[in-house]
């Protein structure tokens, strides 16, 4: 029986079809490291390690990243409020890569408590900020995304 999985975009069940023949990728945000992991942590990561371990256990080849946000979330969803890791640094007088690293460290072993598999590889969003400008830029021009008092938004109706 072939693997079935959601498609937000087209929004129907979809048989899974990698583009390369044995393998696969997954690609998961990780969460904004602030503060100490909690149960909905696990409540998101669960179903990727059960599609992570599944896909491994069919004979794909996975490359698993789940990225590390390390800057830029803000703790208002309107854009108008503060960097949550900048909250944290004057809430705890660290500077910012010691909060990330307190509390990457923090649920990087609650995950392996849980018996949630690492991911592969870990890139910081950090050192993407030239490549994800550029990439915001490219959507506003083709009309996906629109800039307002410095944040970039999609323009979901465009996207589906």
């Amino acid at each position: 029986m072939p693997l079935k999985i959601y498609n937000w975009l087209t929004r129907k069940k979809e048989t899974f079809k990698p583009l390369m023949e044995g393998r696969t990728g997954l690609y998961v945000c990780e969460p904004t490291f602030y503060n100490h992991t909690h149960s909905g942590h696990a409540k998101a990561y669960l179903p990727f390690d059960i599609l992570h371990r599944y896909l491994e256990h069919t004979g794909y080849k996975v490359r698993y990243v789940r990225n590390i946000i390390d800057v830029g979330e803000l703790t208002e969803e309107t854009g108008n409020g503060e960097d949550k890791i900048i909250s944290k640094v004057r809430l705890e007088q660290l500077k910012p890569m010691e909060i990330v690293e307190i509390y990457s460290r923090s649920f990087f072993q609650d995950m392996n408590n849980l018996n949630i598999l690492p991911a592969d590889i870990s890139p910081r969003a950090s050192a993407y900020i030239p490549e994800q400008i550029e990439l915001a830029q490219i959507l506003i021009k083709k009309g996906h995304a629109y800039e307002s008092k410095g944040s970039v938004f999609f323009k979901s109706k465009r996207v589906a």
